[in-house]
């Protein structure tokens, strides 16, 4: 039995006081985003390729297959769209050509000046074959360096030690739309930026970008201007959500995975099509394609995690997990499946051919990136960052791999390994209302750097537990958190069939969300955690 941690009981006041202190040290106005003059080499990358506009040269774009690289490549390509000007986009096929600037990708291209996003860190050989073939390269991107960067024309990435860019932590879409805006300086055109906004919000909040500083001040007013635009796209979220205001979880667990999943299953220009779309016709059927990728992935997934669940070595502080012939694009779904249970990083390899490839999640403040380059001399190709990694190395590498970042990850401290999602209190029944969610609102919107709040039920009496959903495989709780009150509250556990306990008591921790259903306002609560 887990030790409760010990909470404050809050009222609205004191939980208002609390959540303003997230945000005392943040500048939060659009007007703060530094100037992407700062970003190293983004002016020179801008006047190549207004250079290459004005001399009609071809111009090639390499995107990558994930929700960040896919929006880089529609923002990007609705850019060149509004100049207008011919832009050749492609976005590698994770199946037949692997990530990034490829080998692959560069033969089917025949351009002057490529140029990625969300990708090409580590493109040491790609950038090689552009040198021989007289092709200026320029790499966009937010991953991690190496120790060695890429020969190419121009590098405009923040995380590049001597880049004076002050906000590191931004996503690819990001920088793609920053040296956007340095072209439109380049080019005098009077093209309004703020356009793309909808499309920022989906990439940081999909690629699980600190909502802090710049990044939340754009991911809010990207949300904003999504609930009202007529863009396409947004106006087939909004009907699909039933809903006129597009919060960041809609994003993160309605949208986000459908749009992934045309990369993880299939190719991602069926995603592509969907964010380009410009009728809603169009938009339409491209969501229905990414909604039925959506499910077979769901059933790749669960296979997948139940197979890796049965590898696992719960001695081991970083998990390590590799199958034959697991799909590709689900491993680092099941990696997270397993961080969620066992708590700690996991890293799980498809093996294919001889070559063992796949992904990681990380935990806390484990960084992933650092502990796998501390294993780089059996690995053929890694990439990332702190929370998430890619990697491939020799099937016969593998235990080695194992045994060797487990061996590194003895030197962290073990409170890195500890989750953030704190507790951070107890609400008394009556305070659960229509004016807590204008509270929460307030602060909103959530996710990584400002996580939901989180609340505690200490020992409640279970009155009822139901299933529902077509398959029975969601619960629905009624609790009475209090002996001398005959009030229940109800919770709600998504993809949970739960029980009712023995001694019909209960503690566990649950978040507080708003439910709109057909112009109807209510309260919903999360179950999370159960001690």
């Amino acid at each position: 039995m887990r030790i409760l941690p010990e909470v404050p009981l809050l009222d609205h006041n004191t939980l208002g006081s609390f959540l303003a202190r997230r945000f005392e040290a943040q500048s939060e106005k659009l007007s703060d985003i530094p100037h992407p003059k700062e970003l190293k080499d983004a002016t020179k990358a801008a006047k190549r390729l207004a250079h290459a506009i004005h001399n009609g040269e071809r111009i090639a774009l390499v995107g990558d297959y994930d929700v960040d690289g896919v929006t880089s490549t529609a923002i990007v390509k609705r850019f060149f769209d509004l100049i207008p000007y011919p832009l050749i986009t492609t976005i590698p096929n994770r199946f037949t050509d692997g990530y990034g600037v490829s080998k692959n990708v560069l033969e089917r291209l025949d351009a002057d000046v490529i140029f990625t996003v969300d990708n090409g860190i580590n493109a040491i050989e790609a950038a090689v074959v552009c040198k021989e073939r007289g092709i200026d390269l320029i790499i966009t991107d937010h991953h991690t360096p190496g120790d060695i960067h890429p020969d190419a024309y121009a590098i405009v990435n923040p995380k590049q030690d001597d880049c004076p860019y002050p906000f590191k932590e931004i996503c690819g879409a990001q920088v793609g739309w920053l040296l956007m805006g340095l072209l439109k300086q380049e080019l005098n055109l009077t093209i309004d930026m703020r356009q793309f906004f909808p499309f920022l919000a989906l990439a940081i909040i999909a690629d699980v970008m600190p909502l802090v500083g710049i990044n939340r001040a754009i991911v809010k007013t990207g949300l904003e201007m999504m609930s009202r635009t007529t863009l396409s796209p947004f106006v087939l979220i909004r009907d699909f959500l039933n809903r006129s205001n597009v919060s960041s979880e809609d994003i993160a667990f309605q949208i986000a995975p459908r749009i992934n999943s045309a990369g993880r299953l299939e190719d991602a220009s069926i995603a592509l099509d969907f964010l380009l779309a410009d009728t809603t016709e169009k938009a339409y059927h491209q969501f229905e394609l990414l909604t039925a990728l959506n499910n077979l992935r769901k059933e790749t997934e669960s296979q997948t995690t139940t197979e890796a669940m049965i590898h696992v070595n719960p001695n081991d502080s970083i998990l390590v997990i590799a199958g034959n012939h697991w799909n590709e694009g689900v491993v680092g779904i099941v990696a997270s499946r397993l961080v969620n249970h066992f708590q700690k990083p996991a890293i799980v390899l498809s093996i294919h051919n001889g070559i063992a490839k796949g992904s990681g999640r990380s935990i806390g403040n484990v960084d992933l990136y650092s502990l796998i380059k501390s294993q780089e001399h059996l690995l053929a190709k890694f990439g990332g960052h702190k929370m998430a990694a890619g990697l491939s190395m020799d099937e016969n590498a593998v235990e080695a791999f194992r045994c060797g970042i487990n061996e590194a990850s003895k030197t962290l401290n073990p409170s890195d390994f500890i989750p953030h999602n704190e507790i951070i209190g107890e609400l008394a029944h009556e305070t659960i209302n229509l004016q807590l969610l204008e509270i929460l609102e307030q602060f909103e919107p959530y996710g990584e750097g400002n996580p939901r709040p989180r609340f505690l039920i200490r020992e409640a009496d279970v009155v009822a537990v139901k299933l529902f959903g077509s398959d029975q495989s969601h619960s629905r709780l009624e609790l009475r958190p209090s002996q001398i009150s005959s009030k229940t509250i109800e919770l709600i556990a998504f993809r949970r069939t739960l029980a009712c306990p023995e001694d019909k008591k209960i503690s566990c921790s649950y978040t507080v969300n708003k439910n709109e259903w057909g112009g109807r306002v209510s309260i919903q609560l999360m179950m999370e955690q159960i001690f």
